[in-house]
């Protein structure tokens, strides 16, 4: 018997009673989207925006918002170059991106190693952007994955204070922004944070001052609009003792407050926001396409909210030979559940989850071709039948794959090193051979850029476990915080893969040795 890895399936429960079906529109499986949903939904960047924490006088979100922007304003749309495309980590020794707060952000974003091979440092910047708005009261944000890496600094076009609006307006229609949009991207910008003394001398001129805050609330609201029409503003870039730097007085007047004006409605302030604040981090180059934009969980099942200790969770499973299983599937119940924390989304949208996990053993000989669940509120309704759409979940092979139970994560207590030893089972004898394709988004570097690193190796038999069912397994040791690998596998003349195995989900047997 083998252990595939074990399956979890969350299930997410809020205010419209007996509303039951599947958010997804997308067809399992997409690596992409669900890793997507994950990291809007649960990744750790959700604990440093929820809240709008400050950080050295000013706020995280405020900082990973200004990178966003000077990230995407290489973009030309005349030629179709730059934009959203990370570009920013090679380009932080121009005094246009000064600031500690440009590589705060970027640690931030590398310590929490999530990126992936479909999901890089860009995709980590503009999912940044969506957090901090909305971890600081603001709209929220539909999300696409997609934007490809730039190896290289893009062009030095960020506009700066004491530019004239001639400059700002042809630097923001280059952007792809018009004057009205110009508008409103500043003030949407300039909701959070400030600007600080050190960084710009020559704008805060009070050496007594760190921090000149553009408005006196922390929160994304229109408050920067109402305390500039009341000329009661503190923003250093309306009012400030330099006139040459006061580009948002005439940016903010340049259509006779016509704009800023609509702004006093809160609803339309926050529309315009995040329509514009969208449109920027989907700012990229010509030729890179993002995928559908998430706005709320699609890799989850909505069920009635009411509290049902009688609800069962079944994985139901089809063999490989329709011999083993009966036409309703093999049967495997639920090994428990947790709740899941939906993180900054989730609480606005008044969600909350319930992970199911499923720890079955398969028959070697016969194998699985494709699973689906059942959820059974045990009250005389029918289950509700989850299946990717009528098709199951299909296992495309047997072949080749990671065997959960085999695998562990190991740990040195002396050396205080740890690692995890993949085992491989392969459909096949020892003159097979397997090899995986490693992504690890630790960087050793000091400071960005913060590249990933990308590694091939060939497994290694593995005396330790003899050939069961069929199945010979091979073995090699890749560090704790590879995210996601590729296995290729050859036996006899028939070559085998699994591309995107999600390694931030496994749950492998903890192993302590002492040395």
């Amino acid at each position: 018997m083998l252990q595939y890895p074990s399956i979890s399936f969350a299930i997410i429960t809020f205010g419209l009673a007996g509303w039951v079906h599947s958010l997804s529109t997308f067809q399992w499986p997409n690596p992409q989207l669900a890793y997507t949903d994950k990291l809007i939904y649960e990744s750790g960047l959700n604990l440093l925006a929820q809240g709008c924490p400050s950080r050295d006088n000013t706020t995280v979100p405020a900082q990973w918002l200004r990178i966003a922007y000077h990230d995407m304003s290489t973009h030309d749309v005349d030629d179709g170059t730059g934009g959203l495309d990370a570009s920013i980590q090679f380009e932080l020794d121009r005094p246009q991106n000064i600031g500690q707060g440009m590589f705060d952000s970027l640690n931030d974003f590398r310590n929490f190693l999530f990126a992936a091979p479909f999901f890089g440092m860009a995709d980590t910047i503009a999912l940044g952007a969506v957090l901090a708005v909305a971890g600081c009261g603001g709209p929220l944000i539909p999300f696409s994955a997609g934007r490809v890496d730039a190896t290289e600094a893009g062009p030095a076009t960020v506009p700066e204070p004491q530019q004239d609006l001639a400059s700002h307006t042809e630097a923001f229609r280059r952007q792809g922004f018009t004057p009205t949009e110009m508008i409103g991207l500043v003030a949407c910008g300039h909701t959070l944070g400030g600007v600080r003394q050190v960084d710009f001398p020559l704008v805060v001129t009070d050496t007594e001052v760190d921090v000149q805050t553009f408005d006196t609330t922390t929160n994304f609201d229109n408050v920067v609009v109402s305390e500039y029409l009341q000329n009661t503003t503190q923003n250093i870039l309306v009012v400030g003792p330099n006139v040459t730097t006061r580009s948002d007085f005439r940016i903010f007047s340049s259509d006779g407050n016509v704009t800023m004006q609509s702004f006093l409605s809160s609803d339309t302030f926050n529309e315009t926001c995040g329509n514009l604040i969208e449109r920027m981090i989907n700012t990229v180059p010509s030729g890179v396409t993002l995928a559908q934009p998430l706005s709320e969980p699609f890799d989850y099942v909505i069920i009635n909210p009411s509290d049902n200790p009688s609800r069962t969770v079944t994985m139901l499973w089809a063999d490989r030979q329709g011999s083993s299983c009966p036409s309703s599937g093999c049967t495997s119940p639920s090994t428990g559940s947790l709740q899941a924390s939906l993180g900054i989304f989730g609480g606005i949208q008044g969600l909350t989850a319930d992970r199911n996990t499923f720890n079955a053993t398969i028959n070697a000989t016969t194998s699985i071709s494709k699973f689906w669940f059942e959820i059974n509120e045990n009250d005389g309704s029918d289950p509700v039948v989850v299946d990717n759409g009528g098709s199951g979940f299909v296992i495309e092979q047997d072949s080749v794959f990671i065997d959960n139970s085999r695998s562990k994560f190991v740990f040195l207590t002396v050396s205080e090193i740890s690692y995890q030893r993949l085992v491989v089972a392969v459909r096949g004898d020892a003159s097979s051979s397997v090899s995986i394709t490693t992504f690890d988004p630790h960087s050793d570097a000091s400071t960005p850029p913060y590249l990933p690193t990308i590694m091939t190796t060939n497994l290694q038999l593995d005396d330790s476990n003899p050939v069961e069912g069929g199945y010979t397994f091979f073995t090699a040791n890749v560090t704790g915080t590879v995210t996601f690998l590729n296995i290729s596998g050859n036996v006899g003349d028939v070559s085998y893969a699994q591309e995107n195995f999600d390694m931030t989900v496994v749950d492998f047997p903890f192993a302590q040795i002492s040395q």
